[in-house]
C-alpha cells in the first residue's frame, strides 16, 4: 500500500467526517472470502496469523486478513467493531489509537476495537477506501455504518461512539447484554457508593459528600459519583432553606449570597424555573469570581433533573446566552 501523504490531503491530520453512506455501501464479502479461504489454509498446515485479542483484553483485538471474518464481520453481529486502521509511521496515529484503546476498555464488551496495520494489511485498507490514515470505521451487522479520518478529541470520540450504540442498541443483541453485565458487576462490586448512601441516610450530609468526592478524586469521570454530589450538596442546603430568604433577595438583587439562598429555597419547594431564572439573572448582572461561582452552583442544579428535563434544556440555552 503507498503510504498516504499528508499534503496531498488536508484534513489528514484533523477531523473529518466520512460519509456514512458511502460506508455503508462498501462490499465486504471479496475480503470476507479471502480471510475463510486463508483461514482454510493455515488450519491445513497448523499455522497462524498470531493476531488476536491485544494483551489478553477482549475489548481490543489485532486484525489481519486471516481473522477479518471472525473479529469483524461475524462479531459485528453481536457487537460494533471500530475497525483502527493505523501504521507505525503515522504521527496521529499515536495520539487516536490510544484514546481508542481506553474507550474500548471502558465500553465493558459493548462495542470492540479492531486495530488494523495498514502496511501488513493492505487489502483491508484498499477495501475500505482509506485516503489517509488514521481512518476510523464502525462496522455493525456486517456493513460499515459510520466512519472518520484524522485524529480528533477523546470527548469527541466518545460521543462519536455512543451515538452508534444508542442507533444499534435494539439491532446489535450483545450491546445491551454487555450494558447490562457491566451495570451489575459495579453495583455488586462498589462499596463505596453504599457506605455514601448509608451516611446520607443517617443524615450525615458531610460524611456522604466526602465520600462520593473521594471516588471523584479517584475517577473524575464517574458520571454517578457527580450527580450523587450535587445532590448531598443541594440536600445539605435544602434543609435549611429559609423560604423567607425568596423576600430578602427582592430587597438585595446584587447580593449574591442571598441570591443563592433564594434559588435553594425556590427549589425546595419545586419551583425550579423560577430558580433557575434567578440564577441565570444573576450570571448576567456579575462577573468574574462571582459570576462563576453562581455558574457553577446552577450547573450543579442541572445535575439534580435526568437528562432530557425540558425546563434544564430551556435553561441551558438561556445560560449560554447570559454568558456569552
Amino acid at each position: 500500500m503507498t503510504r498516504p501523504d499528508p499534503r496531498q490531503n488536508p484534513d489528514a491530520q484533523q477531523s473529518a467526517p466520512a460519509s456514512a453512506s458511502m460506508a455503508g455501501a462498501m462490499d465486504l464479502s471479496a475480503l470476507k472470502n479471502r480471510a475463510e479461504s486463508r483461514t482454510e489454509a493455515q488450519q491445513s498446515t497448523g499455522s497462524g496469523s498470531g493476531a488476536g485479542s491485544k494483551g489478553g483484553d477482549s475489548a481490543i483485538v489485532e486484525v489481519t486478513e486471516s481473522n477479518f471474518q471472525a473479529e469483524v464481520v461475524d462479531r459485528s453481529m453481536q457487537v460494533p467493531v471500530v475497525v483502527d486502521l493505523w501504521a507505525s509511521w503515522c504521527q496521529p496515529c499515536k495520539q487516536l489509537s490510544p484514546v481508542l484503546e481506553k474507550l474500548a476498555r471502558e465500553g465493558g464488551g459493548s462495542w470492540v476495537l479492531a486495530t488494523i496495520d495498514v502496511d501488513a494489511n493492505q487489502r483491508i485498507a484498499q477495501l475500505f477506501g482509506a485516503q489517509s490514515i488514521p481512518t476510523v470505521i464502525a462496522v455493525a451487522g456486517g456493513q460499515p455504518v459510520e466512519a472518520f479520518a484524522g485524529a480528533q478529541p477523546e470527548e469527541q470520540i466518545r460521543q462519536w461512539i455512543n451515538s452508534i450504540l444508542d442507533a444499534q442498541r435494539d439491532q446489535l443483541p450483545g450491546i445491551r447484554a454487555a450494558e447490562e453485565a457491566t451495570g451489575e458487576e459495579a453495583e455488586q462490586e462498589d462499596s463505596r457508593f453504599t457506605a455514601a448512601e448509608e451516611a446520607l441516610e443517617r443524615g450525615e450530609y458531610a460524611a456522604a459528600e466526602q465520600a462520593y468526592q473521594r471516588i471523584l478524586d479517584s475517577e473524575p469521570d464517574n458520571e454517578q459519583a457527580k450527580a450523587a454530589l450535587a445532590q448531598v450538596r443541594f440536600t445539605a442546603r435544602a434543609a435549611n432553606a429559609d423560604p423567607a430568604a425568596v423576600e430578602r433577595a427582592e430587597e438585595s438583587p446584587d447580593d449574591v449570597d442571598t441570591q443563592l439562598a433564594a434559588a435553594d429555597a425556590e427549589l425546595a419547594q419545586q419551583r425550579v424555573e423560577d430558580a433557575f431564572n434567578r440564577l441565570i439573572e444573576v450570571v448576567r448582572r456579575t462577573s468574574g469570581g462571582d459570576r462563576d461561582r453562581v455558574r457553577e452552583e446552577l450547573l450543579e442544579m442541572f445535575g439534580l433533573f435526568p437528562e432530557g428535563d425540558q425546563r434544564v434544556a430551556n435553561a441551558r440555552r438561556s445560560l449560554a446566552s447570559a454568558l456569552f
